[in-house]
């Protein structure tokens, strides 16, 4: 502890000396930035700070429609066979030109095995073909409408730097040894890494090579972690850092109260809910031996009935969250509205357990992040309290970010008996919740990639192909509300809590984007 103290005071001493360039932005996030490579981790804050170093063929803009990024333009010459146009002109950050020999390597990358964002070309089977140097084929096995809906996200590499220094395989999630791409990067974005220091600090210029026409006037960008929440706010409110995420729901208040800080509060696109290990004949981590409880679908319908998350929103979100039935926010889905929570029940949920063969409940370890979504160890010991009331005795393991995500996914075996994760569909679209979280996976992440307890359904994947390939928008949407009664209402596959509220915490002396799915992009950022 003291040396992490130790460094952050040098990180704030060394920002210090910059700080006459009043275009210094510095920045804090309660985890770490763990790895450099864009593959390594399908989550939010690292696809949004690599986002301003690296770019996809799409892009979102500021209201998360799609709009031209290192595609010019597109269009679909047949029904499986998609064609994109790429920007002339645009060079990687080392000053190699950007080709569609890059967009090819970088699709095949995002393949490996060790490659966190299987799912981003679908469906699998899809090839890139280059067709000349400027423009790329993508080849379906079948039809896919939403083929580039989450394409902002695949950042495009550059082959040759990947080639010349051992980076073609992504950085494992859980390896030990970083690999060249995890400590630098080489992007086309408005934003150069100029130092990183894994965990502690990272450094930005501005790409003056950018294609595009900056919105930004910041010369400089300085990332530090600071993950106790108190140290967060304090650095904040002394003017140490100009932006500070998350601010903890109950200094909000005190933050606005300062007479240089606010905090930009809006709705977030991400569902945080509760996942049980459902595929393991016996779970790792429980008193219960020879069989797997969360295999019974009467002990995962008795957890969710035991959870009252209601009191989690009022008491430990502070009213700064929106219970939810499904895995996808309202605002994404039309027929949302024809779902609601089951209200808590401990008394049924006894009666379930007892019927499962459990009268005196049983025991198990719940993993769960400290760092990564808002009040996240907070709702833990909430939900281990509520299990309680029903005989369940709940082990708590709350870890920071980078251990917690190295243990549950892929690359740690999907090591988990019970969980907390946090969801948001890059795509904005309920097939990527689907088939991420609904279609069976094997040992390897084949399938449903982040389905952490490989909840399957035979059923459940023939929707999921349907849904797919379904053009007709009306009947799509029945075709996925018949999913989520199947996932939710039957086989009761996850515990859906609530969505989370943004909790910026800014200097006044910043104009801020927020944008619904919490990147943070501060290529749009101005500072006085």
């Amino acid at each position: 502890m003291k040396l992490k103290t130790w460094l952050l005071a040098a990180a704030f001493a060394a920002a210090a000396l910059t700080t006459a360039s009043a275009a210094t932005f510095r920045f804090a996030f309660q985890g770490d930035l763990k790895s450099l490579d864009p593959y390594s981790l399908n989550e939010t804050f690292t696809h949004g700070v690599l986002g301003n170093v690296y770019e996809g063929l799409t892009k979102r803009d500021k209201e998360l429609k799609i709009v031209p990024g290192l595609a010019e333009r597109w269009e679909i010459i047949e029904p499986t066979r998609w064609r994109f146009y790429l920007r002339k002109g645009v060079k990687f950050q080392n000053g190699e030109d950007f080709t569609a020999d890059d967009v090819v390597f970088s699709a095949e990358r995002s393949f490996k095995p060790a490659s966190d964002i299987k799912t981003r070309i679908q469906p699998a089977g899809t090839k890139a073909v280059k067709v000349d140097d400027h423009t790329v084929d993508f080849i379906l096995p079948s039809p896919n409408p939403i083929l580039h809906y989450e394409w902002d996200t695949w950042y495009i590499m550059s082959k040759k730097w990947a080639e010349a220094n051992g980076s073609v395989e992504p950085q494992p999630q859980a390896g030990q040894q970083m690999s060249y791409a995890a400590l630098h990067a080489n992007g086309t974005g408005p934003f150069i890494i100029t130092e990183h220091q894994a965990g502690v600090k990272t450094v930005f210029k501005p790409n003056p090579n950018w294609w595009g026409k900056p919105e930004h006037n910041l010369d400089e960008v300085i990332f530090t972690t600071i993950s106790n929440d108190a140290t967060r706010v304090a650095a904040l409110l002394s003017g140490d850092v100009d932006f500070a995420d998350p601010i903890p729901l109950q200094d909000v208040d005190r933050v606005n109260a300062s007479s240089n800080a606010h905090v930009l509060q809006g709705p977030e696109l991400r569902t945080i809910f509760l996942g049980f290990d459902q595929y393991r004949d016996e779970l790792k981590s429980s008193n219960v031996k020879g069989k797997n409880p969360f295999k019974d679908v009467r002990v995962r319908k008795a957890f969710y009935l035991a959870i009252d998350e209601n009191a989690i929103a009022d008491k430990v979100m502070r009213k700064a969250a929106v219970p939810s039935a499904l895995m996808i926010s309202p605002l994404l889905f039309p027929l949302a509205k024809d779902f609601t929570r089951p209200k808590t029940d401990p008394n049924e949920a006894k009666k379930l357990l007892a019927e499962a063969g459990y009268p005196n409940g049983f025991e198990v370890t719940m993993d769960c992040p400290n760092d990564r979504y808002v009040n996240d160890e907070a709702i833990c010991q909430a939900v281990t309290a509520m299990l309680a009331r029903i005989g369940v005795k709940v082990n708590l393991l709350a870890q920071p970010k980078a251990k917690y995500f190295a243990k549950i996914l892929v690359s740690g075996g999907y090591d988990s008996s019970f969980y907390l994760l946090g969801w948001t569909p890059g795509s904005f679209d309920s097939w990527n919740v689907l088939a991420n979280m609904y279609r069976c996976r094997d040992e390897k992440g084949a399938g449903g990639n982040n389905n952490v307890g490989n909840y399957c359904n035979p059923k459940m994947e023939d929707m999921i192909k349907q849904i797919l390939v379904e053009n007709d928008a009306a009947k799509r949407d029945q075709l996925i509300k018949t999913a989520y009664q199947l996932g939710q209402e039957q086989d009761w596959g996850y515990v859906p809590l609530h969505q989370q509220a943004l909790a910026w915490g800014a200097s006044k002396k910043m104009k801020i984007v927020q944008r619904a799915d919490n990147q943070i992009l501060f290529y749009w950022f101005r500072k006085e």
